[in-house]
């Protein structure tokens, strides 16, 4: 039987059972395989992919969803990959035609890398800010943070769910949820009782990314990374908005290094909700 063209090949849901198909993509593409990121990302959002004729993925992508589930405020996209033998081809762009279009309303936020830019742009989304990935073993020195951290409790949770609403500017609820048992570490920020801030380390290949952080300002950004990484052997990972530059310098001075930058897109809304003074750096960059 003649191969169906690329145009003629369905566009389909994805679920937690495709979560191989997506880490042999990724791999194909010489990224990690990332199946602990794939997992959450599949269960708590939306996957989209086509079958490739020869077996596995032609493209996929994931679109995380946030507040209420019939009208959501949000839509994050991440995880856009095309099999390198069928690239250049149109594929990525019909998928994302696709994707744009089943969000009907929805405001739409991705991460593009320099490659994936022009794609987004073709499409309508706009650049508004950008986040710079840092790496690296993480080195004390001196430092003494002056805010309290300590590990989360499920007592927390509560708390930090009304948090991260009105920092983010969305209800992120189903994410957030899982984030006990998808980190390795979970802590929290406290003045007087309050909690004021609150980090994640997740595993991801050899390093521990720290996402989400949201804090009220520096110094608590500061001693929930520190005491994130007090508790690891791993180098750590993030990508933090570049907006908080005393943050990045700081990091910098305590031994992560400057790996890349990726623009942060918006399709449907001017600038992202909430307060950016606050949100430091994603959960990923693949879910916002």
């Amino acid at each position: 039987m003649p191969t169906p063209s690329l145009a003629a090949l369905p566009i389909r849901r994805l679920t937690h059972r495709d979560l191989v198909a997506c880490a042999d993509l990724s791999e194909d593409r010489g990224w990690p395989r990332e199946e602990h990121k794939w997992g959450l990302l599949l269960t708590a959002g939306h996957g989209y992919g086509i079958d490739a004729p020869d077996g596995g993925l032609v493209t996929a992508c994931v679109v995380t969803e946030y507040g209420p589930r019939d009208r959501p405020d949000l839509g994050a996209i991440g995880m856009v990959l095309v099999a390198e033998r069928y690239a250049r081809q149109g594929v990525g762009r019909r998928l994302m035609r696709h994707v744009v279009s089943a969000m009907g309303t929805t405001p739409l936020t991705l991460h593009a890398t320099p490659n994936g830019r022009p794609l987004y742009e073709e499409l309508g989304f706009k650049t508004t800010g950008r986040a710079e990935m840092v790496s690296g073993p993480f080195t004390p020195g001196d430092f003494r943070p002056r805010v309290p951290t300590r590990a989360a409790t499920a007592e927390d949770l509560p708390a930090i769910l009304r948090l991260d609403e009105e920092v983010f500017g969305a209800d992120r609820t189903h994410i957030i949820t899982r984030l006990p048992a998808f980190a390795d570490q979970l802590r929290v920020a406290e003045d007087g009782g309050r909690i004021i801030g609150y980090a994640g380390a997740w595993p991801n290949m050899a390093t521990h990314v720290v996402g989400p952080l949201v804090a009220r300002d520096t110094e608590t950004a500061q001693a929930l990374i520190a005491s994130l990484a007090a508790h690891t052997d791993r180098p750590l990972r993030t990508d933090i908005d570049v907006r908080h530059e005393e943050l990045l310098t700081w990091v910098k001075r305590h031994g992560l290094r400057s790996v890349a930058f990726n623009a942060v897109m918006t399709y449907g809304i001017p600038e992202l909700p909430g307060d950016w003074s606050r949100r430091f750096a994603p959960l990923t960059v693949a879910a916002g």
